[in-house]
């Protein structure tokens, strides 16, 4: 086909070419054994669904001979003709012309001009002709014209059954497995090389370490499929549905080429479709509704799929009435949970929350669709289940947008290690936000609740050995600790724990069926030293630890309030390899990373070190500006041996800009003062120093310039 094949057509012609090359072996086994039911219905499928199908597809030539083909099979079938060679020869050519023809479809896009009346011709006549056939009738093979009717020696090959090979999906599950060992492999090189400073041994674990990465991405790869495939009966369920309710109603897809994990796919399916139930149920009103309300009279709900920082976002939305946020308010009070007071002083976002509590609905009448209150709560356990999250957002009179976050796979997730007690555990990244080291002082109490203020933020604050009772009762300093935040749902909070080991990428093991009550635990994982870790559940320890109760409600909501509004910027400061205070706005980088000076190689005029998959490039800060003093300022700051890096993301790439020493995270009105020099933003007061806002952007665009110019210099 000229340009991309469409998807479908290409599974039709890969189906059909493995359906006929079936056809061929069921037909030779029915010519010997012609009283075979099991063979002659085999035969009979094949060929209807070949008919089918390009009936659906509109390729009429094609279907005609099927169909033909087919009626002479259904005669044989029903016991009025009897298998002879002369019927089939007629099918044996007949699967000879369908494969040209498909051919021809695979080539053009089309199925040809060539009619085939001789052999349609044929098989209608051995259709119509005795039980007991002349055997001196002409085959098919001589009343098909000579062009059409190939020898089988000489069958054409086609480049889809080149290229494509069917796999059964216990094999891939099987070879999930294997590089999933075998990441667990890797990560044990990993770690026994780094306490032998053997280059030899270095060098090998690099290469085992990139060949795994990307034997890992490929085999993930073959287990991708397009997420159409979870939402592919929603447009009958909210055309049945609206039928049912007397709404009109209609489906609309973006993103449907969207991959996913198969098993992500099938945990999936359920939750959306509960989803898509409610906007038709809930959302979308009745036509004379949405008359007067200057709608269209036919309600729209929106399915978009798209990849998002290493995650897929999935948003639900429908063009109804919204979240009557009243009525939600008053099925609470009338459920006896809260007071009509609390009600009224709840906030926008805990209001929709209700939603999601087990037993909630809003719906006046139980009816085979909604009412019982069970779904939104166990969409909500579902997604979770798999590392996902779900947010809502209502306008009233505009629509409901439900926005769910699942992870690209369950099998291998990157984590961050951290220890309690002498214990460690894996955090899954896809729930942490940042680090913090906590300093004497730094940790208060508010309603008897310890919490942190983070950039002026109140942060409830866990202690993990105390929730996991690995503290034995005795209550010690946090000074010198570290505070990991953490995202749970729509809840953060800082986790305490004692230690922090370098980020890693682990293989998810299910915890048996007898520890399914450990609401703390997602699975488990076995180490790089071979030892078993846990893998945290973070909204489930949330519960357990009670960051969703009232008394942490409370201090969040006095958060809320005592913030007011003010316009501040979080700001990433660091000290130059000279010295110098400088800083960049903190939505420009990607991560902080310190690598050893030993893995830094040469790469074209820069220098550079390994990064996962791929080759970060590293640009010491200094070489970016223009540098006018002789001699570096010293300002007493201590510079670390190895490199710290920070990360920056432009586009599709990576780039590794070296400092001298990262010193902090804070938050401030930008009061920028003039610029110093080119590449500075300006100049402001940062914890009483003077501080230079680096134009991080601005520098790396002059940089490509000036190498554009380098290049076409020397090119003249």
């Amino acid at each position: 086909m000229p340009g991309e094949m469409d998807e479908i057509v290409a599974e039709f012609l890969v189906e059909s070419y493995e359906s006929l090359d079936r056809l061929d072996r069921d037909l030779l086994a029915l010519e010997r054994d012609p009283g075979s039911r099991d063979v002659l219905a085999s035969i009979f499928r094949t060929m209807h669904t070949i008919k089918g199908t390009c009936g659906f597809l509109g390729f009429l030539k094609l279907e005609r001979i099927a169909h033909s083909a087919e009626s002479l099979l259904a005669g044989v079938r029903d016991g009025s003709l009897a298998i002879t060679p002369q019927t089939a020869g007629a099918l044996l050519a007949t699967g000879d012309v369908l494969r040209l023809i498909l051919r021809q479809i695979e080539v053009s896009g089309t199925d040809g001009d060539d009619d085939h009346d001789a052999l349609v011709a044929e098989l209608e006549r051995l259709r119509m002709a005795p039980e007991n056939v002349n055997p001196t009738t002409t085959t098919a093979a001589e009343a098909t014209p000579q062009p059409a009717a190939p020898t089988r020696g000489a069958r054409p090959r086609s480049a889809l059954t080149d290229t494509t090979v069917r796999v059964d999906v216990g094999l891939l599950d099987r070879l999930m497995t294997l590089v999933g060992e075998l990441v667990l492999a890797r990560n044990h090189l990993v770690e026994l090389a780094a306490d032998r400073p053997e280059p030899s041994l270095a060098s090998a674990t690099q290469s085992v370490d990139h060949i795994t990465a990307e034997l890992q991405e490929s085999v993930m790869k073959t287990r991708l499929q397009p997420i159409r495939t979870a939402w592919s009966t929603f447009p009958r369920v909210v055309r049945d549905l609206a039928v049912a309710l007397d709404k009109r109603a209609r489906l609309e897809t973006v993103g449907d080429d969207t991959e996913l994990d198969r098993s992500i796919i099938e945990a999936i399916k359920d939750p959306l479709t509960h989803i898509v139930r409610n906007a038709v149920d809930h959302g979308i009103e009745e036509p004379e509704l949405r008359i007067a309300a200057g709608k269209p009279a036919e309600g729209v709900v929106s399915v978009r799929a798209y990849h998002e920082g290493g995650q897929v976002t999935i948003e639900v939305s429908d063009d109804g009435a919204g979240i009557e946020l009243g009525a939600v308010r008053a099925k609470a009070v009338e459920l006896a949970s809260m007071t009509p007071e609390q009600a009224t002083r709840m906030s926008e976002p805990d209001v929709v929350d209700l939603l999601f509590v087990p037993g909630f609905s809003t719906a006046d009448q139980v009816t085979t669709v909604s009412g019982r209150g069970v779904g939104m709560d166990v969409v909500r356990t579902n997604i979770e289940r798999i590392g996902g999250s779900i947010d809502v957002s209502s306008r009233s009179g505009e629509g409901t947008t439900f926005k769910i976050r699942i992870p690209l796979t369950l099998a291998i997730i990157p984590v961050l290690i951290a220890t309690a007690a002498d214990e460690r555990f894996a955090i899954p990244q896809a729930n942490l936000l940042e680090l913090v080291g906590i300093v004497p002082g730094s940790i208060e109490t508010l309603h008897d609740v310890p919490v942190f203020r983070l950039r002026d933020r109140l942060l409830p604050v866990v202690s993990l050995a105390r929730e996991l009772h690995l503290d034995d009762g005795v209550e010690e300093s946090l000074a010198g600790r570290f505070l990991i935040v953490l995202q749970a749902d729509d809840r953060r909070y800082g986790l305490v724990v004692d230690g922090l080991s370098d980020p890693s990428e682990i293989v998810v093991k299910p915890l048996g069926s007898h520890l399914n009550g450990l609401e703390v635990f997602a699975g488990a994982t076995i180490l790089g030293d071979g030892h078993v870790g846990l893998i945290l559940d973070v909204v489930g320890l949330a519960d357990r630890a009670g960051v969703a109760g009232a008394v942490h409600e409370r201090t969040l909501d006095l958060e809320r309030h005592d913030e007011g509004p003010h316009d501040r910027r979080a700001l990433l400061v660091f000290a130059g390899p000279g010295g110098g205070r400088m800083a960049v706005p903190l939505e420009l980088v990607d991560r902080l990373e310190e690598f050893p000076r030993a893995v830094v190689e040469g790469s074209g005029f820069a220098e550079a070190v390994p990064y996962g998959d791929r080759i970060l490039p590293l640009l010491p800060v200094n070489d970016l500006l223009d540098e006018r003093r002789r001699e570096p300022r010293r300002a007493g700051e201590d510079m670390p041996a190895e490199l710290q890096v920070l990360v920056h993301r432009r586009g599709d790439d990576l780039v590794g800009l070296v400092v001298g020493r990262i010193i902090d995270i804070v938050e401030q009105p930008p009061e920028l003062h003039a610029a110093s020099r080119p590449g500075v933003s300006g100049t402001m007061f940062v914890q009483g120093r003077i501080t230079e806002i680096i134009d991080l952007p601005a520098l790396l665009e002059a940089r490509e310039d000036r190498r554009r110019l380098d290049v076409s210099g020397a090119a003249s």
